[in-house]
């Protein structure tokens, strides 16, 4: 089924690359993934649509964790599908619907081999799917959706004429016809289900029961819809569960299974490819200082500063914090002046013989030449657990409550966090949601410069890489100092 691939360089388009793969047809938008792909698919393409639907669905569920509105999730979820993974309607022109709905479906079956494994994760995978599928329902055009319906066995029936009128008065109280059928007349359509299948309209009393039926009036069909689906995907994680161990001898498959699992149970997306590039011109040693103080994210400030204190930093530190400052654009040369000069208290010797090859080797200049990126918050948060002594790691999950109120406290004082904002970041951290308590953190301290409580990094989306919060919170900056000597510009001297 799979075929070994290699991602080039410069490669950020999906489509244009798996047309000549497709040989299946996808009439519609919606889709309850019924069928899984009968096709050869290139471990590349596995991959490439197993992330990025992962980054989606890992924003839905920093929407929930952040208790925003329906609308808000639904922007955000929008958002991030265009930027991600793109669903066009049928009617779209100059698009290649084809091959964006095949790197759905594969993406669809990719995560249900990576998330059927445990209670925990099919729950949130179920969760996370639904209001996907729920934000496409109604975003979707209406006349494909009412195709899309038409196609499928939902299990109803219809209500006829004699049934309508003979439980007017019940079904009129049970759920009031809108302003325009006046009278209280059951004019519009009804279907009946068993009132199993639709618990949360039986819960707020909006259907008339009567022998073990619910009457579900048109307006409320979407409920008849969403839990078909929840129960179709609860199902068929079950099933893949049971096949799950046919793959446990492809060493290809296993390792991507399980950062992805990972990076879900962290709450955040897996990062297999690159870290983002450097944001702007090249820094030097004596820049990082100042940019520590305003720019870093907590888990690299953390290290900063332990290394200004003791001179010194263990293996998992210099190795997080190195490639952190490599990705941000500290040059090679820059790199060992940084790193002899924070090293003061140890001989030239010392340093030359232990230190300088494993700098030289993170750039990809020793050994196998290999151009390491840096670490990204998922792995950060899921591997090399710092011990007592050690300062890598996330702060959010590896500091007791105490020190990282502190911590905080701290470090972002001066920049607009005050002690008012601990209760809100500590309960995303009560509840396991680190990155959505960075998030909350980067928002407050970039607030005197627009960013307002929700719109994490851009466009709603979570901190999910360091250099990702450092490159934004530079950005900010930029922008800031632009606007600042335009609006120096528009002075007139009389």
């Amino acid at each position: 089924m799979f075929k070994s691939a290699h991602r080039k360089p410069g490669q950020n388009t999906y489509a244009s690359q798996v047309e000549k793969y497709s040989t299946l047809k996808y009439p519609h938008r919606l889709n309850f993934y019924d069928r899984p792909p009968l096709d050869d698919i290139t471990i590349e393409e596995f991959e490439i649509c197993a992330l990025d639907r992962l980054r989606l669905l890992a924003e839905i569920e920093s929407s929930y964790a952040r208790n925003r509105t329906w609308e808000e999730l639904k922007q955000v979820a929008l958002k991030q599908s265009e930027h991600y993974l793109p669903l066009n309607s049928n009617t779209a022109k100059n698009k290649n619907i084809e091959a964006e709905r095949r790197k759905d479906h594969i993406g669809h079956f990719v995560l249900r081999l990576a998330f059927c494994r445990t209670e925990e994760l099919r729950r949130r995978f179920v969760k996370a799917e639904l209001a996907l599928f729920k934000v496409r329902y109604e975003s979707d055009d209406r006349a494909e959706r009412e195709e899309f319906l038409q196609s499928r066995d939902f299990g109803w029936d219809a209500v006829d004429d004699a049934e309508l009128k003979m439980y007017a008065e019940q079904l009129a109280a049970a759920s009031p016809p809108p302003m325009s059928q006046a009278g209280g007349k059951a004019l519009e359509k009804y279907y009946k289900v068993r009132w199993t299948r639709v618990p949360d309209l039986v819960e707020k009393r909006r259907v008339f029961l009567k022998g073990g039926m619910a009457y579900v009036p048109a307006r409320e069909q979407s409920s008849i819809i969403f839990e078909e689906f929840q129960r179709s995907l609860e199902k068929s994680l079950q099933l893949t569960l049971k096949h799950l161990p046919r793959l446990d001898e492809d060493t290809r498959i296993v390792p991507l299974l399980d950062n992805l699992s990972q990076g879900f149970m962290a709450g955040i997306s897996s990062e297999w490819s690159s870290a983002p590039e450097a944001a702007g011109d090249e820094i030097t040693a004596d820049m990082i200082d100042g940019l520590a103080r305003k720019h870093f994210p907590m888990c690299m400030r953390h290290l900063h500063e332990s290394l200004r204190r003791d001179k010194h930093l263990k293996h998992h530190g210099r190795l997080q914090y190195g490639l952190f400052l490599k990705v941000l654009g500290l040059s090679i040369d820059e790199a060992i002046v940084f790193w002899r000069r924070s090293f003061s208290t140890m001989q030239d010797d010392k340093f030359n013989k232990e230190y300088k090859y494993n700098i030289r080797h993170s750039y990809g200049l020793e050994g196998k030449r290999a151009n390491y990126p840096a670490r990204s918050c998922q792995q950060i948060l899921t591997s090399d657990t710092p011990g007592s002594q050690d300062s890598h790691g996330c702060p959010f999950r590896h500091f007791s409550s105490e020190n990282l109120q502190t911590g905080l406290l701290s470090m972002y004082s001066s920049q607009g966090l005050g002690a008012s904002d601990l209760l809100e970041v500590m309960s995303y951290v009560k509840n396991g949601h680190y990155h959505v308590a960075c998030t909350r953190v980067f928002e407050i301290t970039h607030s005197s410069q627009g960013v307002k409580k929700g719109d994490g990094v851009g466009n709603g989306e979570s901190v999910t890489h360091p250099n990702q919060y450092a490159s934004r919170s530079r950005e900010l900056e930029k922008s800031s100092e632009s606007v600042k000597v335009e609006g120096d510009g528009d002075v007139t001297m009389g």
